[in-house]
Order: C-alpha cells, then sequence, then structure tokens
C-alpha cells in the first residue's frame, strides 16, 4: 500500500511539473491577457501547414504548422495600437508597426504564428541548443512587405499591443527642426528597426540582450566610426567572447546609406548628450 501511495505521489508530481513547465503565449491588447499553450493553438480551425521556402532563422525551407496572426489577434488590432511589441525568452523585443500585420488582408506579406508540436519538434537553429519554438513569427511572401529578419522573432513568449517607439521613448527622437530627410532622422528609423531588438539608448527600448548604447557613456565616446561600423557589418571581426550573440547586418540587411544614416544618428545622440540637451522636452516625431 505504501508503495501505491508512492507511486500515485511520484505521478501527481510528475504531472504537476510537466503543467508547470508547459510554455504559452501570452497576448495583452487591454484588459486581462489571453494566455494560449501550443496544444491550443494547434488545435484552432485557421491552424494550416506551412511552407516557408527561406527561412529567417534556419536558412532554408521549412514547414510549420501555424495559425494567421490577424485570425488570433481578432479584433484587438482595431483598438487604436500602432505597435506590436514581440517579446522573446532570450530577451529579444521586436517593434512591429501595426500596419505591416493589417497590410497581410490585401496583398502585403502574411504574418503567423509557428506553433511547435511537442510530439514532433522542430530541429535545433544552427549554432544555437534549442529550437525556434515553442512559437515563432514567421511572414509568407516577406519581400512584399520587405520585412527584414529583425521582424521574425522566435522563442516567442508574448504579444502586447503598445504605442510607437517615438512617443514611448521620446528620448531618441531627434530634432523637430531636422528635415524629414536628414541623416538624423533616417538613422533613428533604422535603430529603431534594427538596433531596438537587443540594445537600449538611454535607458529607451526593451531589448535585454545587449547594452545600453546611451549609458552611462554614449557608445560613440569609446567606439571609432571606423569600429563601429566594423561592429554592425560583422562583430566577431572585432570582438569576441563565449556568450556573444550579435551577429552581422549584411548590406542586404542595412544598406550602406542606412548604415551610414545610423552611425550619423548615434553621433548626434552622443553630442547631444554630452552637451547636457534636455532630449524628452525638445524630441518630437
Amino acid at each position: 500500500m505504501a508503495r501505491v501511495f508512492a507511486l500515485l505521489l511520484l505521478w501527481a508530481f510528475s504531472a504537476g511539473h510537466c503543467l508547470g513547465a508547459e510554455r504559452v503565449l501570452t497576448l495583452s491588447f487591454g484588459g486581462e491577457p489571453h494566455r494560449f499553450t501550443a496544444a491550443e493553438l494547434l488545435a484552432r480551425p485557421d491552424a494550416t501547414d506551412l511552407v516557408v521556402p527561406n527561412d529567417s532563422a534556419y536558412h532554408r525551407e521549412m514547414t510549420y504548422r501555424a495559425v494567421p496572426l490577424l485570425g488570433l489577434l481578432g479584433t484587438a488590432l482595431k483598438d487604436g495600437y500602432n505597435t506590436i511589441e514581440a517579446r522573446a525568452s532570450d530577451g529579444y523585443v521586436s517593434q512591429i508597426p501595426s500596419e505591416l500585420v493589417k497590410k497581410g488582408a490585401g496583398g502585403g506579406a502574411v504574418a503567423w504564428i509557428a506553433v511547435e508540436d511537442p510530439a514532433k519538434p522542430w530541429a535545433k537553429l544552427p549554432d544555437r541548443d534549442g529550437s525556434a519554438g515553442p512559437f515563432y513569427l514567421v511572414w509568407e511572401g516577406a519581400e512584399r512587405s520587405a520585412i527584414g529578419n529583425e521582424l521574425w522573432p522566435f522563442s516567442l513568449a508574448s504579444l502586447s499591443g503598445v504605442e510607437d517607439p517615438i512617443r514611448r521613448w521620446p528620448q531618441i527622437a531627434v530634432d523637430r527642426s531636422l528635415a524629414d530627410d536628414a541623416p538624423e532622422r533616417k538613422g533613428q528609423a533604422v535603430f529603431i528597426k534594427n538596433c531596438m531588438t537587443c540594445h537600449r539608448l538611454d535607458g529607451a527600448g526593451e531589448g535585454e540582450m545587449g547594452p545600453d548604447l546611451g549609458r552611462p557613456m554614449s557608445a560613440v565616446d569609446y567606439i571609432t566610426e571606423r569600429g563601429l561600423r566594423a561592429i554592425i557589418r560583422n562583430p566577431k571581426a572585432v570582438r569576441s567572447w563565449p556568450q556573444q550573440q550579435m551577429e552581422g547586418f549584411s548590406e542586404a540587411a542595412i544598406s550602406n546609406a542606412e548604415l551610414d544614416a545610423l552611425v550619423t544618428y548615434l553621433a548626434y545622440m552622443g553630442k547631444r548628450k554630452s552637451s547636457g540637451e534636455a532630449l524628452p522636452s525638445q524630441a518630437t516625431p
């Protein structure tokens, strides 16, 4: 009898442990957050097999069981959220303009949430110990909306409706006096799209994978322009350590013109910081 009781106790503990370890995808778009397990998503009637010819994470053709992001969100994007903040379990945070997702209903790239079936786990990612699961935001026809790699967050943990980065963090915005085509303003857009996924700037942002590029010192104060360009293109050619995660940006991801604008923007922000200018009060979108 004692043995039977012990086995039942062990079973109960194991079941509770597995249930607690089950990861979920959390959606927060006002009101109570909605949490979905992989089993719940896989059981949805709009789940389908999706072939991705050139997957961003695996760099080859992949087939996923996936649900359309617009279908999953329902009417959430009608509540005024102009940005979807996609947060991964490793600290990667992507700011996705809601309009990009909405365009999927009218001929643009279509966003999907790929779901890893625990019974059929995905392969390990190149140079990583795990897969892209359990949830992965992928795009069908990414070229139709010029979707870059930074908008393919894997190991996805949550999606939230938020304001655009400039309104949330006015300290990253360039001065209102700068023209729309000023390199500093163009560089601001490049930074938000490509750099804020991992880095913060003077406390602005949600990324946790890389250091803040403005605190306590501006990056341009301790990295030369040549070094900064080299790090962006191929960080391992500049410095390397065991836990290094940053991958370089090719010209396809950040063009030479965009790189020029990004370096100009960081230099501008560094100069403004050193001058003691009151950033939030003078910065506008």
